[in-house]
């Protein structure tokens, strides 16, 4: 038997569509929103920092999400040069770049005629809080396919650093800026195999290591933008079983959040680090899996001088897909207006 569901109408309501890319979810909002003060990407995030956490903490967290949930909001753009704007929501804030994100939403937003299709690829520019990023999403038939993105200038901070980390001992590391700053550590170097069944470990030593780099006052500057200077997360590499993947790639950020996919930001990164290291060139491709076995494609599309570092295009290339679409409400009597968490 069918119901009609009926809501009072001073219930706040939040529309959402879900998305998953390569495993990690995508829960964009579309309507329910106020409006989001601000001249361009940056200072519309500051205003959600200032003014709407609230909203965030409502459904990012449980009961209406989880530990690991990821979200994002359309917004304008800084200038008419670009499609719109984004802003990416997690369990801690709102971080500076995500690819997965970006391959999704270029996605939905061809799906839904947001953007007019264009055979065989349709070109996307989005501004981001790290910069302007450009996606290609490929058409074929009506149907939308895979998608690739330009990030945003990425550069090598440091090669090679060592510290000491509480419960792991010397860590060797390397820090990079992919759109987000990461501490990139080689997880065999520390013992530690990047398998669903380390999950709790990897979620553990992935803040250790984190909060040390932190609490060391490492230098962590973007060149350009003081609200994009912050460590962001710490990407553990190793080896892949699998014939033709390049290695396997597992992110640890925000608040101990584990991207269930090879984290586009953080591919972008690793380009910068291998070329910089003579272990790529331009147009060739590395193949990077997560810990649930998604792939990206990562490559370097050209070189350029970024400030004070030689810093690299990537490309990045993955897929995402539609899981469901949400009408959040909010009663005003709910005992958590802010959700919770637990782990």
């Amino acid at each position: 038997m069918q119901k009609e569901l009926r809501l009072p109408e001073h219930w706040q309501q939040i529309k959402t569509i879900d998305m998953h890319t390569g495993g990690e979810p995508l829960r964009v909002i579309l309507d329910g929103y106020p409006e989001i003060k601000g001249r361009n990407v940056l200072e519309k995030r500051r205003y959600l920092i200032d003014h709407l956490d609230h909203l965030r903490k409502l459904l990012m967290y449980e009961p209406r999400g989880h530990a690991d949930m990821y979200g994002c909001l359309m917004v304008e753009p800084n200038d008419a040069g670009a499609d719109f704007g984004i802003i990416f929501l997690h369990n801690e804030g709102y971080s500076s770049m995500c690819g997965h994100a970006i391959i999704a939403i270029s996605k939905l937003a061809v799906h839904q005629g947001w953007v007019e299709m264009v055979e065989p690829e349709t070109k996307i520019v989005i501004d981001a809080p790290c910069g302007r990023i450009t996606a290609f999403v490929k058409c074929e038939g009506g149907d939308v396919g895979a998608v690739r993105f330009h990030c945003v200038p990425s550069f090598v901070l440091a090669l090679d650093g060592e510290m000491e980390v509480p419960d792991i001992g010397r860590v060797r590391f390397d820090l990079a800026y992919g759109g987000a700053f990461y501490a990139y550590v080689q997880a065999s170097s520390v013992g530690l195999e990047l398998t669903p069944v380390n999950y709790s470990q990897i979620i553990d030593w992935g803040r250790k290591i984190k909060q040390t780099l932190i609490g060391a006052n490492w230098p962590v500057d973007h060149p350009f933008e003081s609200d994009l200077s912050f460590l962001y997360g710490t990407i553990f590499i190793d080896e892949s079983p699998v014939v033709g993947i390049d290695s396997r790639n597992v992110c640890v950020f925000a608040d101990g959040e584990v991207d269930r996919c090879p984290t586009g930001s953080g591919v972008s990164g690793r380009m910068a680090i291998h070329h910089k290291r003579g272990e790529i060139t331009a147009g060739v491709s590395m193949h990077i899996e997560s810990i649930t076995g998604s792939v990206f494609r990562g490559s370097v599309v050209e070189t350029l001088d970024f400030g004070p570092y030689a810093a690299v295009v990537p490309e990045v290339e993955g897929t995402a897909f539609i899981t469901g679409t949400n009408t959040f409400v909010l009663d005003p009597g709910d005992i958590f207006p802010e959700g919770f968490l637990l782990r």
